[in-house]
């Protein structure tokens, strides 16, 4: 075994139902750049996932496919070092749920904390569809199927590792032997991005993001309506930086980051303006997302290119899946012709 084959796996990805946004950016794309050198890294485009609450538009779901992956290499994400693929071309991934799904409880389902959180934001009440339900065994599917150790996540989906790791543990125990290693979920620096308003997580179902192709003029208009505190109603008034969004988008993405403590400090003790802040921050975001949007755009001109580097990656993806497919069902005892 060469020294590269003994990288960790990292098995990642995201649910093509819009342009990823800037809390992609900070809760995952970042360090999957970074790590790609350093892993065997595997990113799943989830549009069969996407599905479990967007059954009633498939077309939003099959577009976004190409804006995503296309959101990926703007980024940096090279497909010579990170394998792209299809969720719904790997078919071993829906026998591998089916599997897993006798070795988990819809009590233990609904007791995942990022699954009730889901479904409350989603107002789903008890009319929550199956396969949202089933998620996290779907999602287990996706990990194990690569036997990723390393899963990049945002801090409310650790929950979904852990019960990942609860399945992992079933599955070896019935088998008899080690099949899967447990995986590690690795957390971006910055916590879960709220969104501009203030009022919630970054979202695309709730309007409230900066996507990653963002003009200079909605840089400017998102960050012109960022919350901050509203009782620092005159520039000489102290300020309060907790909670004060702007300072948090300072914290994630301004890469001076002793300056920004001096901010805070002279914020907290009055005498400066929001408008300066917001003045800041507008000007980091448009130095970090210009070069993105260029590539983008370039990009996009080719779509081509982005399908023959699906297609490639979906290939060398499906050979993976189905050898664990076959090794689950030889460890398990299934019947054989």
């Amino acid at each position: 075994m060469t020294v590269q084959d003994q990288r960790p796996i990292i098995l990642t990805g995201d649910r093509p139902t819009g342009q990823l946004h800037l809390g992609h950016f900070v809760g995952s794309l970042r360090s999957r750049v970074g790590l790609q050198d350093s892993h065997h890294q595997h990113i799943l485009l989830a549009d069969a996932q996407a599905l479990t609450d967007n059954a009633d538009n498939f077309e939003k779901v099959r577009h976004n496919i190409l804006e995503v992956a296309t959101d990926y290499l703007a980024v940096g994400i090279d497909p010579t070092k990170t394998t792209i693929c299809v969720q719904s071309h790997l078919s071993a991934l829906n026998e591998l749920t089916m599997l897993y799904l006798n070795f988990v409880t819809v009590a233990r389902l609904e007791r995942n904390p990022t699954i009730k959180s889901e479904i409350q934001m989603r107002g789903f009440e008890r009319d929550i569809p199956a396969g949202f339900l089933c998620y996290p065994v779907a999602q287990a599917a996706d990990i194990t199927a690569f036997k990723a150790t390393v899963v990049p996540v945002g801090e409310d989906q650790i929950p979904m590792i852990e019960q990942t790791n609860e399945l992992v543990r079933r599955l070896n125990r019935q088998i008899g032997h080690d099949l899967f290693p447990e995986c590690k979920a690795l957390l971006s620096g910055t916590g879960r991005l709220i969104g501009f308003d203030g009022k919630a997580k970054m979202s695309k179902s709730l309007g409230n993001t900066i996507v990653l192709n963002a003009t200079d003029k909605d840089i400017k208009k998102a960050v012109n309506s960022m919350y901050t505190d509203p009782n620092h109603l005159r520039i000489e008034d102290p300020g309060q930086v907790e909670g004060n969004v702007v300072f948090t988008y300072l914290d994630a993405f301004d890469p001076n980051k002793e300056e920004v403590e001096e901010l805070k400090a002279h914020y907290r003790r009055g005498g400066l303006g929001d408008g300066t802040v917001k003045k800041r921050l507008e000007g980091v975001l448009k130095e970090l997302i210009a070069p993105i949007r260029e590539r983008r755009n370039e990009l996009s001109k080719d779509p081509d290119y982005i399908m023959d580097i699906l297609q490639e990656g979906t290939k060398k993806s499906q050979i993976i899946t189905q050898a664990t497919l076959d090794e689950v069902k030889n460890g398990l005892g299934m019947f054989k012709f």
